[in-house]
């Protein structure tokens, strides 16, 4: 089991080169890939995002990769159109205002578009300098994630035990409910009746009220339900959507449960239930 949180940071650089990729992970009910590169790397953003998608499949992920390269070369070209167009509109002005006046080249080479500045950039070799630092924080990110999805594990399971058990003891009191149906029955019949109680007809009401009360169906199927959402747990590696259902599944057994039985020991029992489920669909919150 994985959280859907985490952090990773991984730091490179040589000579020529600053690498560093930091990865973020959010809750999420699907996975949502967020990419920020500087803009001369935008043409690797889809491989970036199709090796992610590749390793997680549930959480909202921001990776941001900071590149400086130090001693890029560099080609510089001048714009002689652009050059003409500052030197004819600043000779109009002198003239306008009988200044005797001429640019100079310092002026001119401060005007935008003067001077068209371009580094040599190398996607392939930005992209194997970048791949293994990207798998190093993919790494460290994943195992924060297992890491945290340890702890997680442990306490969901707890209280699928805790609901187990509750399971067993509220099983243990079906038999005492069928018969206090019967007595309660009899109890009724006697008043009406007095002495002339009909036997037949005690079985067959009972047979009817556990038909309308009983719950041993419920139990059971709760049972199945708590095997399963173990064994999903154990089995997949990202379980959160399946434990999801099987939390629906058995809200709603454990409702039935409670609104069948007027005991109070299981009405008690169903309480505690609850809250254990409510604990364990806080915690999915964060499962991949």
């Amino acid at each position: 089991m994985k959280s859907m949180t985490g952090y990773a940071f991984a730091p490179w650089q040589d000579e020529n080169i600053s690498l560093s990729v930091e990865i973020k992970g959010y809750n999420n009910r699907f996975l949502d890939v967020q990419v920020f590169l500087p803009p001369f790397l935008s043409s690797l953003e889809p491989g970036i995002r199709e090796y992610l998608s590749g390793r997680f499949r549930r959480g909202k992920i921001e990776i941001n990769i900071r590149f400086k390269e130090h001693n890029a070369k560099v080609s510089v070209a001048v714009n002689h159109e652009a050059v003409r167009a500052y030197g004819e509109a600043i000779a109009v002005l002198a003239g306008e205002l009988k200044l005797d006046e001429k640019p100079s080249l310092s002026v001119l080479l401060g005007m935008e578009g003067v001077l068209d500045i371009e580094k040599n950039r190398d996607d392939d070799r930005y992209q194997k300098i970048i791949e293994p630092v990207l798998k190093a924080a993919s790494n460290q990110f994943e195992a924060e994630r297992i890491r945290e999805g340890s702890h997680t594990e442990t306490d969901i399971l707890s209280n699928i035990a805790k609901i187990e058990s509750l399971t067993t003891t509220v099983t243990g009191f079906v038999p005492l409910m069928e018969t206090a149906f019967q007595e309660n029955l009899r109890t009724r019949f006697t008043e009406l009746a007095g002495d002339r109680i009909d036997e037949n007809r005690i079985l067959t009401e009972t047979a009817v009220l556990l038909v309308k009360y009983t719950i041993a169906e419920e139990l059971s199927r709760l049972s199945s339900h708590l095997q399963e959402f173990r064994a999903e747990a154990e089995r997949n590696p990202s379980p959160g959507k399946k434990l999801d259902f099987l939390c629906q599944e058995i809200n709603r057994e454990i409702n039935t449960i409670g609104s069948k039985t007027p005991n109070l020991e299981v009405s008690r029992a169903v309480v505690d239930m609850k809250d254990a489920l409510e604990n364990i669909r806080e915690q999915l919150r964060n499962v991949e």
